[in-house]
């Protein structure tokens, strides 16, 4: 029986515990010997990443118990936290802790617990690590430090560091070698050619990140494993007593997204030069500097090829031992494909996916890679490039609800201010046990990712789930600074963070009003970090929405470029924004911290007490302007949550206190949750 009710009444069978359960993606992939190795998130467990491993037979089981996290806080964002090779005794595994960010070494066969190799520091954040290499022929682990030295979060050095294996280190700083200089403010882990006799990286220096401008810098490595003759091999002068100057501030430059070594020697990397991420070849030796460019492998193609490197370690493409190239691409959707370097011919491999996740590991002729599409969440994925089939191996997805009440979404394209292109994906409600009164329309929520450099993938979600099977429909909105679909798009919010993404987020919910597909009486928005600016930022800018949910956000831009958040983001504002000593004006008029006064719809405000990339002082000194003002809204902080909800506990409350405030706020009447204390 199909029961008529309005939207937003509809019972669902889809409650936030089993969502919260099932939150978060396997990451980092590997091959140690025969077994794939991968973390995966435990949400019931305080959010914790866990490595698990699956043997040969296809048995899983996690590596190390509960409470070890494997996780890195460099840059805060993380990355590839661990790294394993075989010895005689069986698998060596070496992973950063997230407690207290040392390095540890285990041999999980041999029944022992870890042993630190590294030094505690009671400076600042002390030290961590991330993207390590083993070198187990030197008796090493070759990775990023990243050492604070003060008490500000921009009080740090980043160096490609050596760490002997044998814990000689644990409690002596003196026993880590450092490899590179620190001339450079941002580096990744090194990757060492086929023959071992060169190192190369990837650098870039404030005010430039990553997507902006790097440098590829390549270093010749001696007999005792020192780097010699380091020098910029792309997006520098060439000149070795030149640590290779950044782009010119407020212009554009070169983004190499990741660099490997190919079989041959030469050195395969992903730059953004044409307008997209694309692979090219260059042979070290016969280049320097920009006096040499490298050689594209495939036809131009309008095309990502890469991405922004958020987490260090990130991977998009690797060499096979064929001389063939496993390439994660496409145009807001991703492929796995295999480039043929010499022909150019690409070819991808077949199934449901329409999201692959930059993390891929290769063995033999087999590649193994993160992947989900409309219909599934991510999965471990594994091509056979010899017979071409391709097969889940891993974290396999489980209806664990019933697929009926999953929602159909739609990738759409929306006409935005000036007749351009905004990117979009589209949740209708959808429950096979309800349907509207004849000519009700639909509650919206509008959706902004964080980043703003980032990527809103047509993948399916549990919490997307969790609304649109209770009539409430989902725009998810790629606004101009998403990635994925060239730099000219993604450069569209250059100098214009708080116009154009709060503009194309409003020109896809009026053309979703205007055309009868959303209550234009009924339109929310809601977004998390750079996304919950958007949401603050549309929220004290327009009248369009009923109300909001604002998560862990940026709410005063000058007080985030002067000492409020982490180093890694301490100048992201420069080009976002512009130079704070330039436009001080805009700073101001843009922060929803001084547009308080604007706001006339009811929100949502969470946070995280232990966020230090948008830490809670910010939030505090919204709601003190909020205050009186007759707004009803509600506060929401949770202790021991960082930057993004983990813990189980946490994102079950965040989504029922979601889904009170649009029942409180459109009139929908609900006995599933509990209502939202608000106060004015």
């Amino acid at each position: 029986m199909v029961t008529t009710a309005p939207y937003g009444a509809w019972r669902s069978p889809i409650d936030a515990r089993t969502v919260a359960a099932h939150d978060g993606r396997p990451a980092f992939v590997g091959v140690v010997g025969d077994e794939v190795w991968w973390t995966a998130p435990r949400p019931a467990e305080g959010g914790r990443r866990a490595l698990i491993r699956r043997r040969p037979d296809g048995t899983e089981e996690s590596v190390l118990p509960a409470p070890w996290n494997v996780r890195s806080r460099v840059l805060e964002y993380g990355g590839q936290p661990w790294a394993g090779t075989v010895t005689d005794r069986g698998p060596l595994v070496v992973f950063s802790d997230f407690a207290d960010q040392r390095l540890y070494a285990c041999e999980p066969d041999g029944g022992a617990s870890p042993r630190p190799l590294t030094p505690l520091s009671e400076v600042g954040d002390g030290l961590r690590w991330v993207d390590p290499v083993l070198c187990p022929e030197r008796g090493e682990v070759w990775c990023v430090l990243e050492e604070f030295t003060g008490d500000r979060p921009t009080d740090v050095r980043r160096v490609i560091a050596a760490v002997p294996l044998d814990g000689s280190a644990a409690q002596d700083r003196g026993a880590v070698r450092e490899l590179s200089d620190d001339r450079h403010r941002f580096v990744t882990g090194p990757r060492i050619s086929p023959d071992g006799t060169r190192a190369a990286w990837i650098a870039w220096d404030h005010p430039q990140m990553p997507w902006d401008h790097t440098l590829v810098m390549t270093a010749g490595i001696t007999a005792d494993g020192a780097f010699t003759g380091i020098r910029p091999l792309l997006g520098g002068s060439g000149d070795p007593d030149d640590p290779g100057t950044t782009a010119p501030r407020g212009g554009t430059g070169e983004s190499v997204a990741q660099i490997e070594w190919a079989p041959d020697g030469s050195l395969l990397y992903a730059s953004d030069r044409s307008g997209w991420w694309q692979l090219h070849s260059i042979d070290p030796e016969a280049a320097a500097g920009g006096a040499a460019r490298g050689r594209a492998l495939c036809t131009a193609r309008q095309e990502e090829f890469g991405g922004p490197l958020w987490n260090i370690g990130q991977r998009w493409f690797l060499p096979l031992e064929s001389g063939t190239i496993a390439v994660i691409h496409g145009r807001g959707a991703t492929a796995l494909g295999i480039l043929d370097p010499v022909t150019g011919e690409l070819v991808d491999a077949v199934g449901p996916w329409t999201e692959w996740a930059p993390t891929l590991a290769v063995h033999g002729s087999r590649i193994v890679g993160v992947a989900a599409g409309p219909h599934s969440g991510y999965e471990i994925a594994e091509l056979d490039t010899c017979t071409g089939r391709t097969r889940v191996i891993a974290s396999r997805h489980v209806d664990v609800l019933d697929p009926a009440y999953y929602p159909r979404p739609l990738a759409r394209t929306f006409t935005g201010p000036g007749g351009r292109d905004i990117h979009a994906h589209l949740y209708p409600p959808h429950n096979p046990d309800h349907a509207a009164p004849e000519g009700e329309l639909p509650p919206y929520v509008i959706w902004a990712h964080g980043g703003p450099t980032g990527h809103a993938p047509l993948v399916l979600d549990l919490e997307i789930a969790y609304f649109t099977s209770r009539g409430i429909g989902v725009a998810e909105v790629n606004y101009g600074g998403s990635t994925g679909y060239g730099r000219a798009y993604r450069e569209r919010l250059r100098g214009q963070w708080g116009v154009v993404d709060v503009e194309d987020c409003a020109a896809v919910a009026g053309a979703l009003a205007d055309e009868g597909t959303a209550d234009r009486a009924r339109l929310a928005i809601r977004g998390g970090s750079a996304g919950g600016w958007t949401t603050a930022a549309s929220l004290t800018s327009t009248d369009l929405y009923a109300c909001g949910t604002i998560s862990y956000p940026i709410l005063d831009l000058a007080g985030w470029a002067t000492g409020e958040t982490h180093d890694f983001e301490s100048q992201y504002l420069e080009s976002l924004v512009g130079p704070l000593a330039e436009v001080p004006e805009r700073y101001r008029d843009r922060s929803p911290l001084h547009r308080a006064d604007r706001i006339t719809a009811p929100f949502l405000l969470l946070q995280g007490l232990d966020d230090v990339i948008c830490p809670p002082a910010q939030c505090e000194r919204f709601l003190a302007e909020v205050a009186g003002r007759g707004v009803p809204h509600a506060y929401l902080s949770f202790a021991g949550e960082g930057h993004g909800f983990r813990q189980e506990a946490t994102l079950v409350r965040t989504m029922e206190a979601e889904l009170a405030l649009y029942a409180h706020t459109f009139g929908i009447s609900r006995h599933d949750v509990a209502s939202l204390e608000l106060r004015s």
